[in-house]
Order: structure tokens, then sequence, then C-alpha cells
């Protein structure tokens, strides 16, 4: 729902029904993953996708029909040898796609969830998308875990329910996941019955980069695209300006390790944190990965340069103190060998590194491999 929020917010404010809907399961090599939304406007506009293109005519249908009747169906998308599904994909994927009618009596709700959205606060909607009493579905809880005052609202039918999705959902946010989670009927946690879809709007990951060259310009702008929130730090502020790095939503003048160390003493540094030590100078980057490399959640950290700093700049970690399995955690030289040159493309090999990582890749030619195309889901 992220990336369609605006135009939902603004037909939502005109009070104008929107059909939605959202993939909340995929299988095998599915196009879209799950939390990705199409709108159905009240003009008939489509705005967003579920599929890339190869469902969107039937879900459009569908959604025509949710927005008269009011009532959310629950689809499966997709081709088996052993089922029928309402349309083919083309990719062999199969999708679960919840479609609904969204306006300000069916989810008064939206507002407030787009102002957490929007001011970076977590939040995270869960709704009952599958249920034996069909007086369930589209039941919502929403859950705002800094909310002291009010850090859940609204039901899915049960206390008993209610309390063990919530606690299911924190996890979901911290790792700024979204899933569909599956329960007994009232929400017994060994049973099937209910399916409960969570939209985790966890602020954005963090890239932080660090040593304002020409590579961290297009770095920057690799991770703003790839959804990070991008910061530069550099201690020499002749280099680390805002017109440098249009790309970067913050630009910060100080030395590396020190910000670093201010911002884990924040709680502004998590397991989902990318670290990009661009300085290749060991003034610089041996302090500041002495820092990074004894945190004890980040999701990346990779340092630039030759073969020769490199086992140079060990040399000074190991003097350091630094554990062989704290060095191990070491991405460098940074990036996959892509035989990249110029910035751009040293940003790409950056950046594959991290989505390899992160999903469990290895940075080989899909055409020289079997099995599925995505990693950690069913063939």
């Amino acid at each position: 729902m992220r990336d369609v929020l605006a135009e939902l917010m603004r037909w939502w404010e005109a009070d104008e029904p929107v059909g939605m809907g959202t993939v909340i399961a995929t299988f095998r090599s599915a196009p879209r993953p799950p939390g990705a939304s199409m709108l159905l406007g009240p003009g008939g506009e489509a705005v967003g996708s579920v599929s890339g293109g190869c469902v969107e005519g039937a879900v459009y249908e569908l959604a025509e029909e949710v927005i008269e009747n009011g009532r959310p169906v629950l689809e499966r998308y997709g081709v088996s040898d052993d089922e029928a599904f309402a349309v083919g994909l083309t990719c062999g994927g199969i999708l679960d796609v919840y479609v609904e009618r969204v306006d300000k009596t069916s989810f008064p709700e939206l507002a407030e969830i787009a102002a957490d959205v929007d001011a970076g606060r977590p939040v995270a909607v869960a709704t009952v998308v599958d249920h034996p009493d069909p007086s369930r579905i589209g039941r919502r809880l929403v859950v705002r875990p800094e909310d002291a005052a009010r850090p859940r609202s609204g039901t899915l039918g049960s206390d008993r329910a209610d309390d063990a999705v919530a606690d299911d959902v924190l996890g979901l946010l911290a790792s700024g996941h979204n899933s569909t989670l599956t329960y007994g009927p009232d929400g017994e946690r060994r049973g099937e019955g209910m399916r409960v879809f969570v939209w985790a709007f966890a602020p954005p990951p963090r890239m932080i980069v660090f040593g304002a060259i020409d590579f961290a310009a297009a770095v920057a702008r690799m991770g703003a695209f790839l959804g990070y929130d991008v910061t530069v730090c550099d201690a020499r502020p002749v280099f680390a300006t805002a017109s440098r790095f249009p790309d970067a939503h913050e630009v910060v003048v100080d030395w590396p390790h020190r910000y670093l160390r201010g911002e884990v003493e924040a709680g502004r540094v998590d397991g989902r944190t990318v670290l990009a030590v661009l300085t290749h100078d060991p003034k610089f980057d041996v302090p500041l990965l002495e820092v990074a490399l004894r945190l004890p959640e980040v999701g990346y950290i990779g340092a630039m340069g030759s073969r020769r700093t490199h086992e140079n700049r060990l040399d000074r970690l190991r003097e350091a103190g630094l554990t062989e399995e704290e060095i191990g955690r070491l991405s460098s030289p940074i990036g996959l060998d892509l035989g990249a040159r110029t910035p751009e493309e040293t940003a790409v090999s950056i950046a594959a590194e991290i989505v390899a990582l992160r999903w469990g890749g290895n940075g080989e030619r899909l055409g020289d491999l079997h099995g599925p195309i995505h990693h950690g889901v069913d063939r």
C-alpha cells in the first residue's frame, strides 16, 4: 500500500470509494512481493500493480464488483498442474490477492495511518483476509509500538486474536516485512482457519555512506533508488555539501567513527542498516570500522579499496584488537565482481552485493542456474 498511498489518500479525503487489490502471499516466481497494491479509482483509473501486468485486468474487474457490493474477496491467481486458477501468470508464479473497498466508512483509520507513515513512525495494519466467519473478514487491528497512550486500536474479533497478532506484528515491524499470518479461528497459534495480512510500515532502512567522494554520490543515488534513507558523512566540510549529494537525505560533517558511535547511542542503527565505507584512508576508515565491526546488529558493512589497501586495513584492524570473527563481517573490497569501472557501475556492484546478502543470492548468472528465481520461495 505504501507505493499507492498518496493517490489512495486523495480519494479517501474526497470520500470517493476505491477498490484496492493487495498481494498478501506469493508462491514460486511471483513478480510482486506481499504488500504490493493496485487501486481502481472512482473514475476508472488504475494505479499501481500486483503482478507487473499479468493479472491486473482480472483484479480490475473484481475490484469493480467489490466497490459495488462492498464485500471483500480473497482470490488466487496462477498456474498449477492440479488446480485451476482465475488467471494464469506467465512467470509460473502464484499470487493471493485480497480485494477490498476503501472509503471513510470501511477504513476510518487510514488518515492516522498515513500520517504515521509520512512521519516515519512505525505502524502496522493487520487485516483478517480469510476466516470461517464471514463477518470477521476485513476487520483490522492497528499497532503502534511507540505510542504508549494507544499502542493498538481496532479489533480482529476477539481479545485472544488481538493479543496473538499484536505480539507477532512487533517482529514484522522490526524487520520491515509484510506477511500473512495463520491462526486458529480465535487466534490460536496452533491452528488454521484465520489468515491475517500485516502491512508493516517501518521507517525505511538506513544507508550511511562514509567518504564524500565521487563514488559516494553514485552510491547515495542508488541507495535512495532502493528505498534507503541515505546519509553521507565526511569530516571535510569542503567536500561534504548538500549540493554535491542531491540524492542523499542528509549530509553530515563529522568524523565518521564519532558520528557512527553517536547514531548507535541514539538508537538509529539497527539490523537493516547498511554502512558503506568509501574513504579508503586509514585515519578515517580504521577507527570507523573498529566501531562498526563490533556492533551487535547491522545489515551490511562494506569498505572500498584495492587489494593492497584491504590487506593493510586488515593488519591495522588486528592491531586494534578486533577478532577474526569481527573482521569476518566486513565485505572488502566492497561489491560484487561485475567488472565495474565508473562510479555508477561501482554503485550497481555495491547494491548487488547488498541485495544478494539480504536475500541469500550468490551473484551468479540466473541463466546458468536451476530452480526458483526468487530465494526463500516455494518451487
